[in-house]
């Protein structure tokens, strides 16, 4: 589907969305979280606090790649970020048409979806609720987040099966044994959540983030943001027809914004203001 033919397929739905009251506002065991309702869809945030982290993989890691040169990140500012991938139902409370190739229960993350189509559907959530200040995550947040406070290649240890996350079983990492395959995306909340309360952050989907893809820059960072401008934006987290290795949380991959792989989706962060 090109972008002409997402963009004209019909227009965003013309009534107002409810707007957010102290009332959305839950404590559990994973700290704050935020509930946003539209109509019947629902999308969970979670309190990220701000913090310091080492990003990118140490030299030993099994299977890194050359990009994934770790150096100290400080985020000095929290924000919300959603406890799952967008999912097709939430998608389709804003915009009339699923570009989905699993479109079979509105628990599935939507997918096939470019940077693009993703930032204009976080532009008309915005307009319709002000003060929401929906974004895409930055690269660095996203790995903060799926992170969690650990220092291994994922939340779950120096390795994972598809009891933690929905990967190409057949190509396990780190000399694990293969396993389940399951030749399509999951519905969101159907694996164990990371320490933070994130769901599916390895696997499932590919994530799109804000940032232009470029080397990361030299010594420690403070509230990296990427490059102003470049060729190919950055998507984290691997997908359910990748290896493993790919689903790490150090792993970085990017793609052209116009671009729809099919196992493409995204996460919205709100920003702290």
């Amino acid at each position: 589907m090109s972008d002409t033919q997402f963009e004209n397929a019909g227009a965003p739905i013309a009534d107002p969305l409810p707007v957010l009251s102290a009332t959305d506002l839950v404590e559990d065991a994973f700290g704050r979280s935020l509930v946003l309702s539209i109509g019947q869809a629902r999308q969970t945030f979670r309190w990220i606090e701000a913090g310091r982290f080492l990003m990118g993989s140490p030299t030993e890691e099994a299977e890194r790649g050359s990009t994934e040169v770790q150096h100290e990140v400080t985020l000095r500012s929290g924000f919300w970020l959603a406890d799952t991938a967008c999912t097709q139902a939430f998608w389709l409370a804003v915009w009339p048409v699923n570009p989905s190739h699993f479109p079979d229960h509105g628990d599935n993350p939507v997918e096939n979806v470019s940077w693009h189509d993703a930032l204009g559907f976080i532009a008309e959530l915005n307009r319709r609720l002000p003060g929401l200040h929906a974004q895409l995550p930055s690269e660095a947040e996203w790995e903060y987040a799926c992170r969690a406070g650990t220092t291994t290649a994922f939340s779950f240890g120096e390795t994972i099966t598809p009891e933690q996350a929905n990967y190409h079983g057949n190509y396990p990492c780190a000399e694990a044994d293969t396993s389940l395959y399951r030749q399509r995306t999951v519905p969101v909340r159907s694996l164990p959540p990371n320490p933070w309360g994130l769901y599916e952050m390895h696997g499932n989907v590919w994530e799109w983030c804000s940032d232009w893809y470029a080397a990361y820059p030299a010594g420690a960072q403070i509230d990296p943001r990427g490059p102003s401008h470049g060729k190919q934006r950055v998507l984290r987290g691997g997908t359910w027809s990748d290896p493993s290795r790919y689903a790490r949380s150090a792993n970085r991959s990017r793609i052209e914004p116009p671009y729809r792989p099919r196992s493409s989706g995204f996460r919205i962060a709100l920003a702290h203001r």
